[in-house]
């Protein structure tokens, strides 16, 4: 399908097609990084809350080629692009588009998954600038971040991993939403450059293990120096390789 408002983008050196609006939200680095987080065993199935045009959904797809994955999403135009994806990635036999607000926790839904994953928009309303009408469901808040994690826990088989990727000033509240209810805790920062403070981070935690010990790695350098070109391990990450937590 060629429109003027949409765009053909290509992810993980051109492995991955994910069709996005000219004007709005355009996913980039946190979803590919997200995606790159993750880990499975073929035949596992894996959900994303709030899934938007499916750039995070298609490229974990890609890289994790024996398992069956949901998207779960409350727009119906970012749907309605996530399903010209699905076709444009011939992904029709693995991923599955679920028209859903993570607000509900619906029944038939409660540990359905062996894994989830989100990149939950970013911004409380009210607390920057209003972005344009295209960019407000990805970035403002509407649904508060415990919303997106019962989420997550509710749709999650107990022992299953729950990834998430969102910014650094907020992982106080990831921790306090996740530790009474998840275990194995584990932190990846992600900075731009060496010695510069992380803006992103990568959380993960297994659902209705006891809590224990928080593991804080390293965390994932963007760039040698700060404008310069991509680390080697970033780069393999972009290209659809596996990022190592460690």
């Amino acid at each position: 399908m060629n429109s003027p408002d949409i765009t053909h983008d290509r992810f993980l050196d051109g492995a991955v097609t994910v069709v996005q609006p000219v004007e709005g939200y355009r996913a980039g680095m946190d979803a590919v990084l997200l995606a790159a987080s993750l880990g499975a065993r073929a035949g596992e199935s894996i959900a994303e809350a709030g899934c938007g045009a499916g750039a995070a959904l298609f490229c974990a797809a890609h890289r994790l080629a024996g398992c069956s994955l949901t998207g779960f999403e409350r727009q119906p135009g970012a749907l309605a692009l996530a399903q010209l994806g699905i076709a444009a990635n011939g992904l029709e036999q693995r991923v599955t588009l679920v028209a859903h607000d993570v607000g509900e926790r619906l029944a038939e839904l409660e540990n359905r998954f062996d894994q989830s994953f989100s990149n939950p928009p970013f911004f409380e309303p009210g607390a920057v600038r209003p972005p344009s009408p295209g960019r407000q469901a990805a970035y403002l808040a509407e649904t508060p971040l415990k919303a997106w994690i019962l989420f997550l826990h509710h749709i999650t088989r107990p022992g299953g991993r729950i990834t998430m990727i969102h910014r650094a000033a907020v992982l106080g509240d990831l921790l306090e939403l996740l530790g009474p209810r998840t275990g194995e805790i584990e932190i990846l920062p992600v900075r731009p450059a060496p010695g510069a403070a992380a803006g992103r981070v990568l959380v993960r935690a297994r659902k209705g293990l006891r809590r224990g010990p928080v593991t804080l790695y390293d965390g994932l350098t963007l760039h040698d120096v700060a404008g310069g070109p991509g680390t080697s391990r970033a780069a393999d990450a972009l290209r659809g390789g596996a990022l190592e937590w460690k």
